[in-house]
């Protein structure tokens, strides 16, 4: 698997955190998501967070759910 690359943060005025991947904006979060969200990027790899935030994660499993019986048929 890949790591994530691409992500990039904005801290705007009002103290929300805008997270863009590739130059697009992917989401905004405030409040106290914002809070917890900075304190997260400064303790972990960042590009990680920011995929795993905006829900572009992937987990590694969609091969093997893509070859599951249940799902033959799609």
């Amino acid at each position: 698997m890949a790591a994530p690359e691409g992500f990039d943060y904005t801290i705007r005025a009002d103290d929300s955190v805008s997270i863009s991947h590739r130059g697009r904006a992917v989401t905004t979060v405030r409040g106290g998501g914002a809070a917890a969200f900075l304190a997260e990027v400064e303790q972990d790899d960042p590009q990680q967070v920011m995929a795993r935030w905006t829900g572009q994660y992937r987990h590694g499993n969609e091969r093997a759910a893509r070859n599951h019986p249940r799902n033959a048929q799609r």
